[in-house]
């Protein structure tokens, strides 16, 4: 942040200083406080920079305070007068007295962390002034090249852009605090008595292999076309937020203490599509059907029906194509501060868009990006995941790590790499001819066997075992569910 304008446009009338708020006195005791003592600046140094003083001198002395007690050099009065004697700014103020005074002014440096938040909030109280104004001066200026709509998404940028500075957190932790942390993760999951530890996908199976979605891990989901990554995401998207229930948490703060709300970025499908499969779901009528209209009236009123009841679940779309990856992180914020937040599906990855060149490079921005986006806004985040073509030229089908487009960076980010196989896809492409009675029977009955099962094969898992899970799918209503196994036909278990 400095003293120029956000937008800067030409012909805009720069506004009076005097009108802009700060605080030269906060600006004078930081400063004096440094010179007196270095080791304040460590303190401040998250916070501040040189752009955020008011007083251009003042950023000036900061500057070259902050350079050399980067180099281990000490920064005091005497030593800022070899770099600062030439400078007319400082004349006026007194000459290289002024750095004297400020030293000699300087009071405990206790409060300097106070001082230095004051200050930077005065500057971001004088960017929002300068961006109101600039927002309000182009509005006013009517230009062809300059769309209303354009000047909308220019301004949204430059304010987000303004809320994501400064962000204090961060840096070292002790082990105490990283211990306690530990612990009450543990005791949360005590408390469950053998619960989930993250978030229910609604697959059972899925959730004892991965113990529920876990906050600030990224889950990739991976599969050649036509497997169901979609379909998969959706219906996970779907289960959790018609199982959202608000309450108080085992911590103390009020969230979500069951399913959650969801923010589902579709690249590929318009809203529309997205809502038309998961109507599909809830109300047991083929998509196809749904497409074309092809609906008795019981139909159409269970259709209805569902409609009304998934008005209410928290379940966000948003359909921008090519996205870039910042925009993914703004949006993600916005959502949570506005209606809460607590999973993240982005269908798919390779079509949103980094600043790189090079397409390895990009993908590998994003996927850091999506991983930074779990880990700051606490939540696990779901990335669908084009594989290669080499898995079709071998003869067992099932994915592996190998396989992932660009894959390098994707498996390392990747906390969870889960890729979706239907070995009934392919079985059925290797139909034999109708005169080949011993193919065609051999055929049929391995069909009866892959017939509405799928496979989940967790590829990579930091926190946990590897392997597969087995799913239903129901090809008409693109759902997958819980698999019923022999054992369990008597009504045991689900």
């Amino acid at each position: 942040m400095n003293d120029q304008s956000v937008f800067n446009p030409a012909g805009l009338e720069v506004e009076q200083p005097e009108t802009m708020p700060h605080s030269i006195e906060a600006e004078q005791q930081l400063l004096g406080a440094i010179l007196t003592n270095n080791d304040v600046y460590d303190r401040v140094a998250a916070i501040l920079g040189a752009g955020h003083f008011f007083e251009p001198v003042h950023a000036r002395i900061f500057e070259i305070a902050a350079a050399r007690i980067a180099k281990n050099n000490l920064a005091s009065p005497v030593t800022l007068k070899a770099f600062m004697e030439d400078d007319d700014g400082l004349k006026e103020l007194g000459g290289p007295a002024y750095l004297a005074r400020l030293a000699g002014a300087a009071v405990s440096s206790f409060a300097v962390r106070d001082y230095a938040q004051m200050i930077y909030d005065l500057a971001v109280r004088r960017d929002l002034i300068r961006l109101g104004r600039d927002i309000s001066a182009r509005a006013a200026k009517v230009d062809v090249k300059s769309e209303p709509r354009e000047q909308i998404v220019e301004a949204e940028q430059a304010l987000y852009k303004l809320a994501e500075q400064g962000h204090t957190e961060g840096g070292f932790q002790s082990f105490l605090r990283a211990v306690t942390d530990a612990v009450n993760v543990a005791n949360a999951a005590y408390q469950r008595e053998g619960g989930l530890a993250g978030i229910s996908t609604g697959l059972i199976d899925m959730d004892k292999k991965l113990g529920g979605l876990h906050p600030s891990d990224l889950l990739i989901l991976a599969g050649r076309p036509s497997m169901g990554k979609t379909s998969l995401a959706t219906n996970i998207a779907f289960n959790i937020a018609k199982a959202y229930k608000r309450g108080m948490k085992h911590d103390g703060t009020e969230g979500a203490i069951d399913g959650g709300v969801v923010g589902f970025f579709s690249l590929e499908m318009s809203a529309e599509q997205l809502a038309s499969r998961i109507l599909a779901e809830a109300s047991e009528i083929s998509s196809h059907k749904i497409r074309q209209g092809d609906m008795d009236e019981k139909e159409f009123r269970r259709f209805v029906d569902a409609a009304k009841e998934l008005e209410a679940c928290p379940l966000y779309i948003d359909d921008t194509p090519a996205l870039p990856i910042s925009q993914v992180a703004a949006r993600s914020r916005r959502l949570k501060r506005t209606h809460g937040l607590d999973l993240i599906i982005v269908d798919y990855l390779q079509l949103l868009r980094g600043t790189a060149d090079n397409r390895v490079q990009e993908i590998a921005e994003i996927s850091m990006g999506l991983k930074a986006i779990a880990k700051e806004l606490n939540i696990p985040v779901i990335a669908l995941s084009q594989l290669s073509r080499q898995v079709e030229s071998r003869d067992d089908k099932r994915p592996q790590l190998s396989d992932l487009r660009e894959s390098g960076s994707i498996e390392q980010d990747a906390d969870v790499v889960m890729f979706v196989f239907r070995e009934e896809y392919y079985v059925e492409r290797e139909k034999p001819s109708d005169d080949r009675l011993d193919e065609m029977a051999a055929w049929q009955e391995r069909m009866s066997r892959l017939h509405a099962k799928a496979e989940v094969i967790i590829g990579k898992q930091r926190h946990g075992p590897i392997g597969t899970v087995e799913l239903s799918f129901e090809s008409q209503f693109t759902r997958f569910g819980n698999l019923v196994k022999p054992w369990q036909q008597d009504g045991e278990g689900y």
